[in-house]
């Protein structure tokens, strides 16, 4: 991620935390202009343009979308336009960002929208089948819809349904277990905390889990909050992930490092 995106995202952000009251439409407006623009190379272009004036990119997006968003939604894609972002695909990936920080807000401090979407990932990942509906370049939009709210059906939030709707349907090349932790990494930091993934053999008690995530709070400086992962072939251990930290105790990679010893 280049300077001038980080930078970008920093004024995006400060935006939505200026703004007040956000609700779930300010979301899905935000996602569905991101389609917009994902389906429009000329629109992209001149969006992500660090050699246009502001008030063109601003001029443009209130063509494009005055009808088709809400006043608030306008109002904050307005300010992403108006950023100097690295490049194109920054620019959708900060539009992308800003819409699930506002879905997040929207749910409110005590929703675990993280873990919906960190369970959706395991259901999906267990089925190859459902991974390639999901994924398939080829599969109708209308289709992909529809599946995720028939299976996220009585298992997610509002919320929930409409952003894995929108990662499904602009995935930008990314696998949908990619999109999903990212989407949650997101969501959490919004919300003033960090996801650990945790993986075991077996499954941990509550007083294991309660050590941990006391532990990895401790150690990252901020609140935790833990998904587990239960995984046979991991044998004995833990394999702890925290954003990009891996850290791997498990008997699987000791028993790995060593085989690579011996044949060394």
């Amino acid at each position: 991620m280049g300077s001038a995106t980080r930078e970008a995202i920093a004024s995006s952000k400060r935006a939505l935390s200026d703004t007040g009251r956000i609700d779930l439409a300010t979301a899905t407006d935000l996602f569905a202009a991101g389609r917009v623009v994902g389906e429009s190379g000329q629109l992209r272009s001149l969006l992500a343009d660090p050699s246009a004036a502001s008030s063109v990119k601003v001029s443009v997006v209130d063509r494009v979308f005055r009808t088709q968003l809400s006043a608030q939604a306008l109002d904050l894609l307005r300010e992403i336009v108006s950023a100097r972002w690295s490049n194109a695909d920054d620019l959708l990936g900060g539009i992308e960002e800003l819409g699930l920080r506002a879905a997040a807000v929207a749910a409110g401090p005590d929703a675990r929208l993280e873990a919906q979407l960190f369970t959706f990932g395991q259901s999906v990942s267990s089925d190859s089948g459902l991974e390639l509906a999901l994924g398939s370049k080829l599969g109708a939009q209308d289709a992909k819809s529809t599946l995720v709210e028939k299976l996220l059906s009585g298992n997610g939030s509002v919320e929930t349904v409409e952003i894995v709707k929108h990662l499904v349907l602009q995935p930008r090349g990314r696998r949908i277990g990619e999109l999903l932790r990212h989407a949650a990494s997101v969501i959490a930091d919004q919300q003033g905390y960090i996801v650990a993934n945790v993986t075991s053999a077996f499954p941990l008690g509550a007083a294991q889990v309660e050590r941990l995530e006391k532990g990895l709070a401790a150690q990252y400086g901020r609140k935790l909050r833990l998904n587990q992962i239960v995984d046979p072939s991991v044998i004995g251990g833990l394999r702890v992930q925290v954003g990009d930290d891996v850290i791997d105790g498990s008997i699987a990679s000791r028993l790995s490092e060593l085989r690579l010893q011996l044949a060394g």
